[in-house]
């Protein structure tokens, strides 16, 4: 009988053949393994030479099958990792993702040594990390997240109440911040993936993630133009506005704010030193 050890090769060679990064395939292996047998890494560590467990195979090949055709990793586990915390995702959602933390970071310094309470409106919440997040770091925010998408709003209210925020994250079926008043912050990571490039993008996102939440038009500037145009008027006196952007859209955006009466505080980059986040004030 073979040993996990074989059956983890043989799947990592499989999804390398279907495209993914060698190490990637290795670790997507791993992870699936530990999904089904329910242990950590050390146990699989530990055991990986021993015979494949009874009823192993038939659970785990439907799954590798999955990741081959390419369907990102964190919607076969159904959860993914932000800030330290596990979110359940599913096809409804973006995945988080790790510059999405910088909006965070942002609303946390900007969120010190202010007196409470603090407003805060989540645009596009999605699976909720982001309000989640805040709710959890800045004690005095209370926070509304919006989304045009009941779906989503299903996954963030599971991720609202897991996380135990959900006295102070109220989630509201709108389109961007219509119905929802004023705020002292503003925090988005709206869509902005340009329609024009979608058959470019990676398998994982183009054919798996939702469009709605993905794409802001032809040219990925519809959602964030409409942003910019309505944030001023929800946005309390010394409020901030934190918006994440696209790869390609570091000249634009911050030249089209200010054309529409912001002030630039701020532009973060990635860990990859690219233009990512819009820091800004009326």
């Amino acid at each position: 009988m073979p040993s996990l050890h074989d059956r983890l090769a043989h799947a990592g060679d499989v999804l390398a053949a279907a495209g993914i990064p060698r190490d990637e395939a290795a670790r997507d292996a791993e992870l699936l393994a530990r999904h089904v047998l329910g242990w950590d890494r050390g146990g699989l560590h530990l055991r990986r030479r021993d015979p494949t467990p009874d009823g192993f195979t038939d659970r785990y090949q439907p799954l590798v099958d999955r990741r081959a055709a390419r369907e990102p990793i964190a919607y076969i586990l159904g959860r993914q990792e932000f800030r330290g915390l596990d979110f359940d995702v599913t096809p409804d959602v973006l995945i988080p993702r790790p510059e999405t933390e910088l909006i965070v970071d942002e609303a946390i310094a900007w969120a010190t040594g202010r007196p409470g309470p603090l407003r805060v409106v989540d645009v596009g919440t999605g699976s909720g990390c982001i309000a989640v997040a805040i709710a959890r770091e800045i004690p005095t925010a209370r926070v509304v997240a919006t989304d045009i998408s009941r779906a989503a709003l299903a996954v963030a209210s599971r991720n609202v109440r897991r996380h135990g925020v959900a006295r102070r994250v109220h989630l509201v079926e709108t389109d961007l911040l219509a119905g929802v008043g004023t705020a002292d912050l503003i925090v988005a990571n709206p869509p902005y993936v340009a329609r024009a490039i979608e058959d470019d993008l990676q398998p994982e996102v183009g054919r798996y993630e939702p469009a709605a939440a993905l794409f802001g038009g032809a040219d990925g500037r519809t959602v964030l133009s409409r942003l910019l145009a309505t944030s001023a008027a929800h946005l309390a006196a010394n409020g901030l506005l934190v918006v994440e952007f696209g790869f390609d859209q570091g000249t634009w955006l911050p030249a089209s704010a200010i054309a529409a009466g912001w002030q630039i505080v701020d532009i973060r980059q990635d860990l990859q030193s690219i233009p990512r986040v819009l820091v800004a004030r009326r």
